[in-house]
C-alpha cells in the first residue's frame, strides 16, 4: 500500500501548542506545520518560544513538516527587504525545528494592475528567495494563493521555469485553485505534477468559494490523489481545514471532521496515512 505522512496545520486546532499536538496525536499524526503558536506567528517568535516550541514537538515524538510562513504574501511594491528578512527568520524556525520546508507566496499586485504588469518584480524577488534557500539548505514551497501572482498553474510553472532552482518547489492546494476558478486536476496537475513536493489538503465549493472537507467540494480531490498515488508520491499531506468557528480557529471537533474526511478518501485509494 502506498503511504503518505499525515501533518496538519496545528494553529487551526487552538493557539496553544500542547493542544495542537494532543489533537494531531490523537488523529494519527506524527508531524505538525507551524505557522503560529500562542498566538504568534512562526516568523516572529522569539529565541526562548522556539525552544519551548521544539521541546513540546520532541517530547510528543513528533516532528516538523513545515514551516508556514507568511513570506510573499504582500504586496508586490512593499519593500522586498522586509520579506527577505522575513524569509531568514524563517530559515532560522526552520533549523531550529529540524524543517526542511518552508512555504512561501508569490506577491498580492495593486488594485487595477493586472498580472503581467507585476511579473518581472514578483520574479526578481522570488529568484532572490530561492537564491537565499540555496545557500541555506533549504526548500521552499510556493503555495496557491488566492489572488497572488502564481495563483493559477500557467503563471506558477512561469515562476518555477523562470527561477530554475533545485530549492522552489510546489505545494499543491486544491481548494484555492477552485477559489479562483481552476479545476485542479482538469487544468493544473499535468503541468506542475513534476514539481509537487506537498499536499495542503482541503476543498471548496466552485459557485461560491466556501471550503469544505476533502472529497465534497469541486477540487477534484479524487482524481488528484488518485493520480499522485499512481505517481508515486511519498510526501507529506497537510490538513488545513479552513472550516473556521472563529478567529481563523476550525477548532479540534472540525478539525477531526476534516482528518476524518481525508482518512476516509485516502483509505478508498489505497493510500495509508502515517
Amino acid at each position: 500500500m502506498t503511504e503518505w505522512t499525515l501533518s496538519g496545520f496545528g494553529d487551526e486546532i487552538d493557539p496553544e501548542p500542547a493542544v495542537q499536538l494532543a489533537v494531531l496525536s490523537a488523529l494519527g499524526a506524527k508531524h505538525i506545520e507551524v505557522r503560529s503558536a500562542w498566538g504568534t506567528n512562526i516568523v516572529e517568535m522569539s529565541d526562548v518560544q522556539l525552544h519551548t516550541l521544539s521541546d513540546a514537538i520532541a517530547e510528543r515524538g513528533m516532528a516538523v513538516s513545515a514551516i508556514a510562513s507568511p513570506v510573499g504574501k504582500a504586496d508586490v511594491t512593499s519593500d522586498d527587504g522586509g520579506e527577505l528578512a522575513r524569509l531568514r527568520a524563517a530559515v532560522s524556525a526552520a533549523r531550529r525545528l529540524g524543517s526542511r520546508y518552508i512555504r512561501i507566496f508569490s506577491f498580492y499586485r495593486p488594485a487595477g494592475m493586472a498580472a503581467a504588469e507585476i511579473r518581472d518584480a514578483v520574479l526578481a524577488r522570488m529568484r532572490a528567495f530561492a537564491a537565499l534557500a540555496e545557500d541555506s539548505g533549504v526548500v521552499l514551497l510556493h503555495e496557491n494563493e488566492k489572488n497572488i501572482y502564481g495563483d493559477v498553474p500557467e503563471r506558477i510553472i512561469d515562476i518555477l521555469e523562470t527561477v530554475d532552482s533545485p530549492a522552489l518547489r510546489v505545494a499543491w492546494d486544491s481548494a484555492n485553485f477552485v477559489q479562483v476558478g481552476v479545476r485542479p486536476y482538469d487544468d493544473g496537475y499535468a503541468l506542475l505534477r513534476p514539481h509537487i513536493d506537498y499536499l495542503q489538503v482541503k476543498d471548496a465549493l466552485m459557485t461560491t468559494g466556501e471550503v469544505v472537507p476533502a472529497g465534497d467540494g469541486d477540487g477534484q480531490l479524487r482524481q488528484t490523489l488518485t493520480a499522485l498515488r499512481d505517481d508515486g508520491y511519498a510526501g507529506f499531506a497537510s490538513l488545513e481545514p479552513h472550516l473556521f468557528i472563529q478567529h481563523g480557529l476550525s477548532g479540534p471537533a472540525q478539525f477531526g471532521r476534516a482528518a476524518r474526511a481525508f482518512a476516509q478518501l485516502t483509505t478508498s485509494i489505497g493510500v495509508d496515512l502515517q
